[in-house]
């Protein structure tokens, strides 16, 4: 957690802010205060989503939704204001790691933590399914460690995401590459049985410190998930038969959650985590945190009731990640300004491209008691294990973009690489209609009726792995000089840019050599490598020679 800046609200509903835990593809997340003391964690969606009526509604459903989960194991919801120009929502604050930092911090949990782990969460899940919910975003950021039990979050307000406006429109859904069932991954309907499935990677992560489908990419997890057995190292006895029974392909054969949990704990979770179920690392984590927030402040009162819940300023453009909320987290560090490129001069600029500037506040100081008893569960030769490679970190904190633009990935894993629909030679298709009168090229070698903003869905390796929305703006230049850039949203909500520099330009075929921003993060490679777009009636086709992402291709429509 970072103290609050001059610049961030002080205040949201009834609840005064402490600090900023995390923020992802669906807004921030703040620790506050309420009026008798209660600690909470505040979270607030990003002000664009406000805009959309769909979500607004979506939102209001399944926080409605989320109130009913109230069973152990889980982070009651305690307020919220979809009606807000802001929305927001208020649930009960856990105090613990979540089970990516545990893990990539002090290593694989011992058996016996991991045993109370599944029996807690799969507890958790039989009684959100009871209610008729699912989950859908089952992973290890999304799992806290606390020492009364682990803690299953961000229920409900995922799904008000799903199928929007603003993310459909983005090509963004609901899940994390590795730890969606591949219900999921094929977009079939998903049912409990989905988080069963993430709940069986989810062991085998917090049991090896690896995730069952390991892989240098978002694309090669996804094909894992479908395609492939999972692995599950040094997992043995029943434990390795439980996980490799949830992480069944399909879903009529894994078990129901209260089963898992019965073979788990079969007294119940209750009992072994009052009798302590953490290491003693992890406890030793949860102190420390501890002592840090005693050192907080706030202000000399509490939040007013009447105190006004949005909208809230943000003075920097939102960063996309993994499209939920969470706790604090490797998932939500700060990633690069998605609408790099600078384009040549007189060009529009995006709109939202211009932060705000709201005024500053100054914030008096105050104070906050807090008091833990910690209980740590026996350490034994399986106690702790190595740490998690940097490859796996990025996998399970749920920061992977799946199949960017210039995602760093081989896809020669996968059958049939390239683009099948095009030429021998890797060129595009010619033109299926011939040049209209307005596709006479224009003053400076690009015709006009190329320039503008065009976006669509895109897909690579023949078609069989989509990824997400391309939104390419191009502007007049000379062969030689910037032409514009394309932006890609993944399936998860990431960004990559691409800046564009023309090659050449007929009124049949424009060529441009595109090479990754440099303000790019690293899930996206910056080798340079060539795109074409071919005229068809109004569309234009958008195809690549780069292998590496499975030779992407778009049918695009003009969007401005």
């Amino acid at each position: 957690m970072r103290p609050l800046e001059a610049d961030e609200p002080t205040t949201i509903g009834p609840y005064r802010l402490l600090g900023l835990l995390g923020a992802g593809g669906m807004g921030r997340v703040y620790l506050g205060r309420s009026e008798g003391g209660r600690t909470v964690a505040v979270k607030v969606v990003h002000p664009h989503f406000a805009l959309d009526e769909e979500f607004r509604a979506r939102f209001r459903r399944e926080v409605d939704a989320a109130r009913r989960v109230g069973g152990d194991w889980t982070a009651p919801v305690l307020a919220a204001d979809p009606e807000a120009a802001v929305p927001w929502v208020a649930t009960g604050y856990a105090a613990g790691p979540s089970l990516t930092e545990a893990v990539r911090e002090s290593g694989p949990l011992p058996a016996h933590s991991v045993r109370v782990l599944g029996a807690g969460l799969a507890e958790a899940l039989a009684h959100v399914h009871g209610l008729g919910l699912v989950h859908r975003d089952v992973k290890p950021s999304n799992v806290l460690l606390t020492l009364d039990g682990p803690r299953l979050i961000d229920f409900g307000i995922a799904r008000a995401t799903d199928g929007t406006a603003s993310l459909t429109s983005t090509g963004v859904s609901i899940g994390s590459p590795g730890y969606m069932a591949p219900e999921q991954v094929l977009g079939k309907a998903v049912a409990g049985a989905a988080d069963v499935f993430s709940l069986g990677a989810v062991l085998v992560h917090a049991a090896t410190g690896e995730s069952p489908f390991p892989g240098d990419s978002s694309a090669a997890l996804l094909y894992k998930v479908v395609h492939e057995e999972p692995e599950l190292g040094a997992l043995a006895g029943d434990l390795r038969d439980l996980a490799a029974a949830c992480l069944a392909k399909n879903p009529a054969e894994r078990p129901a959650p209260g089963e898992v949990a019965r073979r788990l704990a079969p007294g119940g979770a209750a009992a072994p985590v009052a009798a302590g179920w953490l290491p003693g690392p992890v406890v030793e984590r949860v102190s420390r945190s501890a002592v840090r927030l005693l050192d907080l402040d706030t202000g000399p009162g509490t939040a007013a009731a009447d105190a006004p819940s949005g909208p809230v300023p943000f003075t920097r453009p939102s960063t996309p990640a993994a499209g939920t909320f969470g706790p604090p987290d490797p998932s939500y560090a700060a990633s690069p300004d998605p609408s790099y490129a600078p384009p040549p001069e007189n060009a529009p600029i995006p709109p939202g491209n211009a932060p705000a500037t709201p005024e500053r506040t100054t914030r008096p100081p105050g104070g906050l008691s807090l008091s833990v008893a910690a209980a740590a569960a026996p350490e034994g030769p399986d106690g702790r294990g190595r740490r998690v490679s940097c490859t796996v970190a990025l996998a399970v904190a749920g920061a992977l973009a799946a199949v960017t633009v210039g995602s760093v990935f081989v896809l020669d894993l996968l059958p049939g690489n390239g683009d099948e629909r095009a030429g021998s030679d890797g060129q595009p298709p010619a033109a299926t209609s011939a040049p209209r009168p307005s596709d006479a090229t224009g003053a400076d070698g690009v015709p006009e009726s190329y320039l503008g903003k065009w976006s669509g869905r895109a897909e690579a390796n023949g078609g069989t792995i989509p990824l997400g929305a391309f939104e390419v703006t191009l502007h007049q230049a000379k062969p030689g000089s910037r032409l514009g850039k394309v932006v890609q949203h993944d399936l998860i909500g990431q960004t990559c840019t691409d800046v564009l520099t023309l090659k050449s330009a007929t009124a049949t075929r424009l060529v441009a050599t595109a090479e990754g921003a440099p303000t790019n993060g690293a899930q996206c490679a910056q080798t340079p490598h060539t795109i074409y777009l071919t005229p068809e009636a109004k569309h234009l086709t958008y195809t690549s020679k780069d292998p590496k992402p499975g030779n992407p291709r778009a049918r695009l429509s003009r969007a401005g």
